[in-house]
């Protein structure tokens, strides 16, 4: 069942799986004061349809046994990882040399580990981490017999345990709590709330199920990670292999992936493949999930960015499920292996001096050790790049900011502030059969490739720029923009049978310095599949933390299309009509100074 790869390929996936493997880059402290010994384990556990084998690592402090008990920690992989990872094995010996019992794994498909790769799909993979909280609470024993007799117990069976762990090790902790409420506290970082938006974003809202424009590039690099493991990891699980033409994954992964890279949207199709990401998404569970929650994302992250935390998050608060959340500075996009200076580092010992690792110890204090007198922060806490004080980059807030700053679209191409302002008159551009902007090669940064700063062709994107600044300017969050197009040409495709005829385009939101340099922030861009191209629709940009300094100006555009993403069928020109009594609007979330 081997297949023949060519040596460019097998080096893209050896770098991928190098780089993704290790979201959460996690390694012990330097100089642990805490002794511990480490115990390899092996589980057979249900899942899904069958069983299979669960390759894991027990750390066990000195002086830990069942008269001296202490709380659990269980973490598992990044995507394409193991338990071996310096990401993975990093989280044992950082909370066992912490006093905390420690059990990390290979997540299902991964590393030793059998089963499909499921998409940490809660009757899956959350059943898989469920059996070994069971081994936690002393209800099961390792396939070797090895009992772990040692965790604090909350009652018979229930053994006070929290999870932490990064992008596909962050979503596991939520299905692993919505099918299992002996999970006492989570910290999921860097991760998802629906893959359906993550992988296929359409940031019109209210677009309900027409699908967005595929993120290919993301995508595929992981679909590429999973479906080559051999290369990787010979000698695989045979529980680990579905078919000739779906490898690793699950067959309705596959067939998800397979459908977006035909850049082919039949409704009904489309519907069903992308209502089984959403299915195995937090989105589709959260409402099971009553764990107390530390939501950690990453601002620069393309993949998963801040508005999928910031929808967990107004989730999990609006149940009544204890929830925070911090924006830091690294995600996937950047930073993961060489954060800013006080950011979370555990390759430097920093949980202590960090104010990420302060908060993460202060969440298990709290709940694992149930020690009601420490503080666990405040509900909203967010990075700032232009601090240079490393013990102040953070601000804190008891919310999250709501708007606070409207500009209009005038027809002169300039953001005002006034509708009186805006000047009647209308702009067109048209795409061109291949992309002409780019906004990122989203692998170039993981696979150590140069990536061209970002760039619009003329006459295929239209922007709206503000006058300089007076002061200092601080966006935390996610802008919006309200847009009315003309396109008869896209009013006519929306009719097709296939929602890929639609009219696809890209807003952004650009800080223009005096001297002309543009910089996109992070990179981030918002893909919009337009529900009506007869109606005005509002679009909801990724969430940002940035200052725009004093004397810069605001430049938002729309662009025809965008090199990461799959876009527009056809030539669509589109034309934007301003005039003071109807003219779109560039909404900001802004904080003072």
């Amino acid at each position: 069942m081997s297949r023949r790869v060519p040596r460019a390929r097998t080096a893209l996936v050896l770098a991928l799986a190098a780089a993704l493997g290790s979201p959460l880059a996690l390694t012990a402290p330097a100089a642990a004061g805490g002794r511990y010994g480490v115990t390899p384990l092996k589980f057979t556990v249900r899942a899904g349809a069958g069983t299979c084998t669960v390759d894991a690592d027990l750390y066990r402090p000195a002086g830990v046994d069942s008269a001296h008990p202490a709380p659990a920690v269980l973490a598992t992989n990044g995507f394409g990882g193991s338990k071996d990872d310096g990401s993975t094995d990093a989280v044992g010996k950082a909370f066992a040399a912490r006093g905390y019992v420690s059990l990390v794994y290979s997540g299902l498909g991964f590393g030793a580990s059998g089963c499909l790769v499921s998409l940490d799909d809660p009757a899956v993979d959350g059943r898989a981490a469920s059996q070994l909280v069971d081994f936690l609470a002393g209800r099961r024993a390792a396939d070797d017999g090895t009992r772990a007799d040692y965790v604090t117990q909350d009652g018979a069976g229930d053994p006070r345990v929290g999870m932490i762990g990064g992008s596909y090790g962050g979503a596991v902790q939520l299905a692993t709590a919505a099918v299992d409420h002996r999970v006492d506290a989570l910290v999921p970082m860097i991760t998802w709330n629906d893959l359906a938006y993550s992988l296929d974003p359409n940031n019109a809202v209210g677009a309900g199920d027409v699908p967005g424009a595929f993120k290919w590039q993301w995508t595929n690099g992981f679909y590429l990670m999973g479906e080559s493991q051999p290369l990787t990891r010979p000698a695989l699980d045979p529980t680990r292999i579905n078919s000739l033409t779906c490898l690793h994954f699950t067959s309705q992964a596959c067939d998800t992936v397979r459908t977006l890279d035909s850049g082919h949207y039949p409704e009904d199709a489309t519907r069903r493949l992308l209502s089984y990401a959403r299915g195995v998404s937090p989105v589709s569970y959260l409402d099971r999930v009553t764990a107390p929650t530390l939501l950690v994302q990453g601002q620069a992250d393309t993949l998963f960015n801040l508005n999928e935390a910031t929808a967990t998050y107004r989730t999990l608060k609006a149940q009544g499920t204890e929830t925070k959340m911090i924006w830091q500075s690294w995600g996937h996009s950047g930073g993961m292996t060489d954060p800013a200076a006080g950011e979370l580092n555990l390759a430097q010992g920093n949980l202590e001096t960090s104010y990420v690792g302060r908060r993460v110890l202060a969440w298990f204090d709290r709940y694992l050790h149930r020690d009601r007198n420490t503080g666990t922060g405040p509900d909203f806490a967010y990075y700032r790049d232009w601090i240079t004080d490393p013990d102040h980059t953070y601000a804190t807030a008891d919310r999250l900011p709501a708007s606070g700053r409207t500009l209009y679209l005038s027809g002169d191409g300039t953001l005002v502030d006034q509708p009186g302002q805006v000047t009647r008159g209308s702009r067109t551009y048209t795409n061109w059969l291949v992309p002409t902007s780019h906004s990122e090669s989203s692998l170039a940064g993981v696979i150590g490739l140069p990536d061209p700063a970002p760039y619009d062709v003329k006459g295929t994107h239209l922007d709206w720029t503000s006058a300089p600044l007076t002061q200092a300017m601080d966006v935390v969050g996610a802008p919006r923009a309200t847009l009315k197009v003309v396109s008869p040409k896209a009013e006519r495709a929306q009719g097709s049978p296939d929602a890929a005829d639609r009219l696809v385009l890209f807003a952004k939101l650009y800080d223009e310095a005096p001297d002309g340099t543009r910089t996109l922030v992070h990179r981030l861009v918002a893909p919009v599949r337009v529900p009506d191209a007869t109606s005005a629709f509002t679009v909801t940009l990724p969430g940002i933390v940035h200052r725009f300094a004093q004397g810069h100006r605001l430049r938002f555009v729309i662009a025809a299309s965008d090199d990461a993403y799959f876009g527009n069928r056809g030539i669509k020109p589109v034309t934007v009509v301003s005039s003071p009594e109807d003219t779109g609007t560039l909404s900001l979330p802004v904080v003072p100074e």
